[in-house]
């Protein structure tokens, strides 16, 4: 699994750079199928319940799972959330960042900066002893203090084997509850942050998901190892 999370953070990391306006999101999802095929890997998502791509390209209201085409053109001030997938040796990493594309708005990069927050006030209960809905709580408290929904319709999970594993991991919800952290649990921790209402809908592709206000949305998500001391990210690219 680091292995694998090398080259998810990598290509998350790259993306910095390759991520411009004029671009299209097929684009970036060619870019990405191709540098996990460079490494000798297979990209978790491509046919992973019937999802045609190797990653999921979200543009600005759009949630998650959206799905890259060559007709959906960048354009400067839009944000795109990209995540990604990568198997090695049967073992799975999944991670996600939220991009600015050009010059945004302050209010986009807002959202984009206190999403990326709260994933890191949740990730310092992901240590031994805590329970796994304070991390839920951190991260709902971190959202809301800045004035965000949080989505509740979808959560994060265990990784492993497979992308989703037990137990599910919601970005809300009272502390003190669900199962004691123990070392060599691995989550894939990703916060879907909202600038409006946190409801949802699912368009006609049956995949993209989209706020219902027609507001920003923002995702952060690392996969993250429960050690017998400090976490550990494994799609964190340094």
């Amino acid at each position: 699994m680091r292995e694998s999370g090398k080259v998810t953070g990598y290509i998350l990391k790259e993306l910095e750079n390759f991520i411009k306006p004029g671009i299209s999101t097929m684009d970036i999802n060619e870019f990405v199928e191709s540098t996990i095929l460079k490494n000798k890997m297979i990209p978790t998502f491509k046919g992973y319940g019937g999802f045609p791509a190797s990653a999921c390209v979200s543009v600005n209201e759009e949630v998650v799972h959206g799905i890259p085409s060559k007709e959906r053109i960048l354009r400067e001030g839009d944000i795109v959330s990209v995540d990604v997938g990568s198997t090695y040796k049967g073992y799975v990493s999944d991670a996600a960042r939220t991009y600015g594309v050009g010059n945004i708005s302050a209010e986009a990069r807002r959202l984009i900066k206190a999403t990326e927050a709260s994933f890191f006030e949740g990730l310092k209960f992901c240590k031994v002893g805590y329970r796994l809905s304070d991390i839920s709580h951190a991260i709902q408290v971190s959202a809301e203090g800045e004035g965000y929904g949080v989505i509740r319709d979808f959560v994060g999970h265990g990784v492993g084997k497979e992308m989703h594993e037990d137990p599910q991991i919601p970005n809300y919800g009272k502390p003190g509850r669900g199962p004691r952290l123990a070392a060599g649990m691995v989550f894939a921790i990703e916060p879907m942050i909202t600038q409006g209402s946190y409801d949802v809908d699912v368009l006609l592709n049956d995949w993209t998901v989209v706020t219902v206000d027609g507001k920003l949305s923002a995702h952060y998500e690392n996969t993250v190892v429960i050690t017998d001391g400090e976490p550990e990210l494994l799609t964190l690219f340094e």
